[in-house]
């Protein structure tokens, strides 16, 4: 249910008062928004693409390689390796014991219906079928794993917001989209912590970095990447127009630190005051730290520790995961060469419009889902949209499977 231009715009989010607290951001939210309808009509339910496969073997060779990794002696001398380690081996066992529980229950389910066919045991073949049901459900969770099929979708995530065109509307977008992301990372009991975060002169926030660690954390994060596009009533303009801001997302997955060698000579190393909250000491030394790689330009920063030391070490991981994102954007592009493909690039398209006014509605451009509850997605509600994307990644996926193995996809 649409509201007017009177209303949009005037009321602000429940919790707004919250966002210091939550994200870590040093300046009070000034946007608002008008107070979401109580149902929808719009919310068209997420893609459902059938098949997909779940790769038993890729996974038993990962559980060798990790089983290796975790019993070597000097495993724990680096202790976030080591958990980040051990849990990905204990996700991955459990899949694996799944999928032979199923093989076994299986196999018994065909040996009781060739006696039962044998003795004429209606019985027993009723059991069977109800038993196979079950067993039904179980494949159908576990074909959701099939959606996790990237080399780095199991590893950590750095995101990262940028305010785009708009000016300080843009900027106060991009304050909306990291509290956005930090409830939706909360929500799913993720370990999260903003490592950088650049205020805006007047409101809202430059940009800000932070890492995320969970369950698939980089493949449901990977569905942010790109330009999101806001139009609302701007608080900001005295004549209550309605403007439209931009804000950029990336994300890299977070790679063990020896995929990447970077040069000291490479490297421009700057220290400055930390703007973030912290004690007395983070905010009267230089102990944050920005790092420029001089042959790329690409600049990272990090202020969440205490020390200087312990900033310029977490900025360096920072550093190689983009590194070693643009390695992989660099291989990809020629293998499209080679090809003779024109493909779209990931960064800097838009995505994803969240329109206030003068309807609400948020719009994933790819997938061509849509949410009518505005508030429930600024509020961290962005399940249906990570899964919407997933299911339009693998399906995209597979058509480039069929298309290399020279199949006709055009049906």
């Amino acid at each position: 249910m649409p509201v007017t231009g009177d209303e949009a715009g005037s009321r602000p989010f429940a919790a707004q008062s919250s966002i210091h607290k939550e994200s870590g951001l040093t300046s009070p939210p000034s946007w608002t928004a008008p107070t979401p309808a109580l149902s929808s009509t719009t919310c068209a339910p997420a893609s459902r693409t059938p098949g997909g496969s779940f790769d038993v073997d890729s996974k038993l060779a990962d559980l060798v390689e990790l089983r290796a990794q975790v019993s070597l002696p000097d495993l724990w001398d680096d202790p976030d390796r080591a958990t980040r380690l051990t849990r990905r081996l204990g996700r991955i066992e459990r899949l694996v014991n799944r999928v032979e529980a199923m093989e076994n229950d299986l196999d018994d389910a065909g040996i009781l219906v060739d006696l039962a066919r044998e003795e004429g045991d209606r019985a027993t073949l009723d059991e069977v079928a109800r038993d196979l049901d079950a067993t039904e459900r179980r494949i159908a969770d576990l074909e959701e794993e099939s959606l996790y099929f990237g080399e780095y979708d199991d590893h950590a995530a750095i995101l990262s917001v940028h305010a785009g065109a708009g000016g300080v509307d843009a900027q106060d977008w991009a304050e909306m989209m990291v509290r956005m992301y930090v409830r939706y990372l909360t929500e799913l009991g993720f370990e999260h912590e903003i490592d950088d975060l650049q205020s805006g002169e007047e409101a809202g926030i430059k940009s800000a970095t932070l890492t995320a660690e969970g369950e698939h954390a980089y493949a449901v994060l990977e569905a942010e990447r790109g330009v999101h596009r806001l139009v609302r009533i701007s608080p900001f303009d005295s004549n209550s127009r309605r403007h439209t801001s931009f804000a950029g997302v990336d994300v890299v997955p977070l790679v063990e630190d020896a995929a990447v060698e970077i040069s000291p000579d490479d490297l421009r190393i700057d220290t400055y005051r930390s703007q973030g909250a912290g004690g007395q000491h983070v905010n009267t030394t230089d102990s944050a730290v920005r790092l420029t790689h001089l042959p790329t330009g690409i600049v990272v920063a990090c202020q969440a520790e205490r020390s200087q030391l312990q900033n310029r070490a977490r900025a360096m991981a920072l550093l190689r995961a983009k590194l070693a994102e643009l390695a992989r954007v660099r291989q990809q592009q020629e293998l499209d060469e080679i090809r003779g493909e024109q493909t779209e690039a990931a960064w800097g398209r838009q995505i994803r419009s969240y329109v206030l006014q003068p309807y609400q509605q948020v719009k994933d451009l790819r997938t061509g889902l849509e949410v009518g509850n505005v508030q429930g997605v600024l509020d961290g509600g962005l399940g249906r949209l990570t899964e919407s994307y997933l299911h339009w990644r693998r399906a995209n996926r597979e058509r480039k499977d069929r298309r290399d193995a020279g199949v006709d996809t055009r049906s």
